[in-house]
């Protein structure tokens, strides 16, 4: 294992945690009025398979507090558990063929995808450090200026990356490849590695068929494209050698790379995290289990009771993902101080747009669909300078430290940065009208802190942690 310092370079690539955005929000309380002695009635408004006597438990022995309603039951149902099989992915035909995941395994580890040989997409998404890297900010062959996201879960996405420029996980898996500061490489190269290596080979023909023949003339040894901005390159040989080559000759390449992104996209999508302490709370719940509902702690639950309820976190950390996936500023100052530079999702629509490998383009398998449709109908409006994706807080414990660059160290101090708002700066266009600081007590700031490290389960299966074994 190599050694990790703390970097404090600016990131420009993958995605993660604006933890409790949402927390300004005020909402219900979760305690209701107490009840009379006895067995409760039956809340005509509760979920089907929750009885009265278990929602009486829930509010005696298990929360410490009155008894839950209907309302409060189906809030908490509605973060969980996290199912087991992610939703369906229909602009990736393979996204869930085993054979694309054991190649998007192999290319995942693969330090050879890079112009140096040095990284892979395993460097910044360490496994043994919940496929994040530890550090502020990451860094590839240079040094970038956000946070490294992880990509436990990441199969429920919406948008990738934090300004989500990216719609697809294929699309996301294939632009670090490409990025000058990431792994430096183009997708000529790539192809060529897989060619040349006769197991990427035959699991890529396996699934995809035979790759372009890259010996032929007018194909170059190395080319890409030239990026969006600000990365732009267009004196970089290989986007010059790009933008020689014929146009079929670049739409069969471009599309042979996008298999590799959705290969990439199918190991991703096996990432799954294991059941949470939350998440067997959430089952005893949903099943009538009252034994079951000790898998929290008094602290945990008191906790929960704050994230639907008087924090209000689940305005914005909602749904099983435990996030909106849409655009927040939070008043997060920028990790070396001073105003806010990073155009965040402003940026992301205008690269959303010129995207290549995205939902609704010429590699997608489902370009005129759902997600497609909702990708053109993106508003790209100067309200969303500074704004960035709102985190999953699944397995949030494990991947300090937190925000788009990584400026808090741990849990605490994102709660007291909510919790105060004190020396928060906001875009001077546009603030979000529901931030508001909490005021909570430091006791009810550690119930918090208790409920958040029961949303982190066990890891992703071994056999998808560990690199596979050379053959």
């Amino acid at each position: 294992m190599r050694a990790r310092p703390r970097h404090r370079f600016r990131r420009l690539g993958l995605p993660l945690l604006l933890v409790l955005t949402g927390a300004a929000f005020v909402g219900a309380r979760l305690a209701a009025p107490p009840r009379d002695a006895g067995a409760p009635p039956r809340d005509p408004g509760a979920p089907p398979g929750t009885s009265g006597d278990v929602r009486a438990g829930i509010g005696a022995a298990a929360l410490e507090a009155p008894p839950l309603t209907g309302e409060e039951i189906r809030r908490i149902l509605s973060l969980g558990p996290l199912p087991d099989v992610p939703p369906p992915d229909p602009t990736n035909r393979v996204a869930d063929d085993p054979r694309a995941a054991t190649l998007g395994h192999r290319l995942f580890f693969e330090r050879a995808l890079s112009q140096t040989g040095t990284v892979s997409c395993a460097f910044c998404h360490d496994p043994s450090m919940a496929f994040t890297d530890g550090v502020a900010v990451a860094a590839g062959i240079g040094g970038l200026d956000r946070h490294t996201p992880t990509v436990q879960n990441v199969a429920w996405h919406r948008w990738f990356f934090w300004d989500g420029r990216a719609d697809t996980l294929w699309g996301q898996a294939l632009d670090p490849l490409e990025d000058p500061l990431e792994h430096g490489f183009d997708r000529i190269s790539v192809l060529r590695v897989v060619r040349d290596d006769p197991v990427l080979r035959g699991n890529y023909e396996e699934v995809f068929g035979p790759l372009p023949d890259l010996d032929r003339p007018g194909i170059p040894r190395a080319a890409r494209p030239k990026r969006p901005k600000p990365a732009g390159d267009h004196r970089d040989p290989r986007v010059i050698a790009w933008d020689a080559m014929a146009a079929d000759d670049r739409r069969e390449i471009s599309a042979a790379y996008a298999n590799i992104g959705k290969a990439l996209a199918a190991y991703q999508r096996r990432l799954r995290s294991g059941e949470s302490p939350f998440d067997r709370f959430a089952r005893a719940l949903r099943d009538g289990d009252a034994a079951g509902l000790s898998a929290l702690s008094p602290a945990a639950r008191r906790g929960l009771a704050l994230f639907i309820g008087d924090a209000g976190c689940r305005n914005c950390h909602s749904g099983v993902l435990l996030s909106d996936s849409e655009f927040h500023s939070t008043g997060v100052p920028p990790l070396g101080g001073g105003p806010l530079r990073d155009p965040g999702r402003f940026r992301g629509v205008e690269r959303l747009r010129a995207g290549e490998f995205t939902a609704s383009g010429p590699f997608s398998d489902d370009p005129d669909g759902p997600r497609a449709a909702l990708s053109r109908g993106v508003v790209h409006d100067p309200s969303l300078w500074g704004a960035f994706r709102t985190p999953s807080l699944r397995g949030v414990a494990g991947t300090a430290p937190y925000m788009h660059e990584g400026q808090f160290e741990t849990l605490r101090e994102v709660l007291r940065h909510y919790n105060t708002l004190e020396g928060a700066v906001l875009p001077s266009h546009h603030q979000e009208t529901v931030l508001r600081p909490l005021h909570l007590t430091d006791d009810r700031l550690e119930d918090l802190i208790a409920f958040l490290e029961s949303l982190t389960g066990e890891p992703p299966p071994a056999a998808w942690r560990e690199a596979p074994d050379p053959e």
